[in-house]
């Protein structure tokens, strides 16, 4: 679904993709990961001999990496209208997917509890059972771990799954449960072994088109780690939903899908399969990035443009660090939707054909930090403040789950 608009009235202008590299850094010596590779719990689809039952056995239809081709003309500029909040009060919260009944999941990144939200906007309930009880007593993690993303199984109808990635004892891990009403079944192990820490923590986790989770993670504060291709830190990785490898990723038997990333909070498709992330940058410059099978963003040795020459992957659009600190995305048929903690705002960026056009700045200021945005089934944008995080300052009723109608100027 896609939010409402008018049909687009002028073309805007592009600025062109980066070409795909793989420039996979190595590492001296003594710039061992300080934390050990991560482990898939279920028959790795990549080896000899694998299962030829196992989906991860066969080609995936991993995302295109065509030109850009959502509708023409572009949509340069479109105006956004705040709808009455769905939610209210809800605490330091991070993930966010819509179930098929038109309510929401919501996590609580430090009470560790999932929020169902109606649609109708009734008190939100919170989930219960085996599954809950392990997400608040087994989620450890300060600062920016905790509870942190979710994501239906894209056979929800059929298996009713629910994966989390949250930080843990022994790091950050990805988990399935099944859920029944409010009723959040035992978890199952996916991934494990993802580097953590109070910073740079990653956490967004979503399905592709082509049914493979994606997980971003950070460098979890360090930076060697985005560019040692044995890390799961700073990466963005690609498993199929029993935690197996796709026979067609990069390195045969390894989850990562592109390294050399700081700090992943936002990932999403557009309708040709184009996979975009969002990232924070450090003191300089945050990114859009066009995501791209074995691709190297720079990190730590580039932030923003200029790192092609290095053989590393340039950014589709960069803001300075003040102006986005960008969590979650949404895409659209003509723009991708980046929720913006520092800038406090949502940062529109147009779809073209062949690239993108100029940045938007939408809601400035109207609702504070946010932190993740979404498509609901209704075709409006969802947003998710983030004012109780600790790094904002919260209004009345923060935070708040609210919807935002998009439409053509």
């Amino acid at each position: 679904m896609t939010p409402r608009t008018h049909p687009a009235r002028r073309p805007a202008a592009l600025v062109l993709a980066a070409a795909l590299t793989l420039a996979v850094a190595a590492c001296s010596d003594d710039e061992t990961p300080s934390t050990p590779t991560g482990t898939a719990t279920a028959t790795d689809g990549s080896q000899d001999g694998a299962d030829p039952a196992d989906p991860t056995d066969e080609a995936t239809d991993a995302p295109s990496e065509g030109a850009l081709d959502p509708r023409d003309p572009v949509v340069e500029t479109v105006s956004a209208t705040l709808g009455t909040p769905l939610a209210t009060g809800l605490q330091a919260p991070w993930g966010l997917a819509q179930l098929p009944d038109g309510d929401w999941l919501v996590t609580e990144r430090d009470t560790r509890a999932v929020k169902v939200v109606p649609a109708d906007a009734s008190a939100p309930t919170t989930l219960t059972g085996p599954g809950a009880d392990d997400l608040v007593e087994g989620t450890t993690g300060t600062g920016e771990g905790g509870l942190l993303g979710v994501a239906l199984s894209p056979t929800f109808a059929d298996d009713n799954l629910v994966f989390f990635y949250r930080t843990a004892e022994e790091g950050n891990e990805v988990l399935s449960g099944t859920l029944d009403g409010t009723t959040l079944g035992e978890l199952t192990a996916v991934l494990s072994g993802i580097p953590a820490a109070a910073t740079h923590d990653g956490g967004r986790i979503a399905f592709g088109p082509d049914g493979m989770l994606y997980v971003a993670t950070g460098d979890s504060g360090s930076t060697i780690l985005a560019q040692h291709p044995d890390s799961l830190g700073g990466k963005i990785l690609r498993i199929a939903p029993d935690g197996s490898v796709p026979r067609d990723n990069p390195v045969p038997g390894s989850p990562v899908w592109s390294l050399g990333h700081r700090n992943v909070q936002g990932l999403g498709w557009a309708q040709d399969g184009r996979m975009l992330a969002s990232e924070l940058g450090q003191d300089t410059l945050d990114e859009l990035n066009l995501v791209v099978s074995g691709g190297n963003y720079g990190w730590p040795a580039v932030e923003g443009p200029g790192g092609t020459s290095q053989g590393f992957v340039d950014p589709l659009v960069s803001w300075s660090t003040d102006a986005a600190s960008p969590s979650g995305l949404a895409v659209t048929d003509e723009g991708v939707y980046v929720a913006a903690l520092q800038g406090e705002a949502l940062l529109r960026v147009p779809l073209a054909p062949d690239g993108v056009g100029d940045p938007q700045t939408l809601l400035a200021g109207e609702l504070g930090r946010l932190r993740a945005v979404a498509v609901g089934a209704d075709g409006d944008l969802y947003v998710l403040t983030g004012n109780t995080d600790g790094r904002g300052e919260p209004r009345e009723g923060d935070d708040r789950l609210v919807p935002v109608v998009v439409t053509e100027d």
